[in-house]
């Protein structure tokens, strides 16, 4: 089982968002980072969500899945999961842009987003 993804320092996470440009370690962070405060605000099973070559993480409360696909599955890259959690970029714009792949039930993430109040 692998292990579970936690939030970064605050000062880490503002070190990293304050930074141009981003080098690979600090976006790393910050996209863990959040995919844990997704994680931990929507614990859950019934969607994942992928940020290749970093992480993925299943969050989001429903219909739980045990092998193989989840119901829904989000995908999209480093930067756009940053700027969607920051609030820089809305769902709605990431999803016009063609910058994210969402399918299933459930896998509209705007509820949810931005991530950064409280993170």
């Amino acid at each position: 089982m692998p292990a579970r993804l936690r939030p970064a320092p605050a000062e880490a996470v503002r070190d990293a968002l304050s930074a141009s440009p981003r080098s690979d370690e600090q976006t790393r962070l910050l996209v863990k980072h959040y995919l844990a405060v997704l994680e931990a605000r929507e614990p859950g099973r019934s969607v994942e969500v992928r940020v290749p070559p970093y992480a993925a993480v299943q969050a989001i409360p429903g219909v739980r899945h045990t092998r193989g696909t989840p119901p829904a599955v989000v995908e999209t890259d480093a930067s756009t999961w940053i700027a969607l959690a920051t609030g820089s970029l809305s769902w709605t714009a990431a999803e016009a842009a063609g910058l994210l792949r969402a399918s299933g039930e459930r896998a509209d993430l705007s509820p949810y987003l931005p991530l950064t109040s409280g993170a």
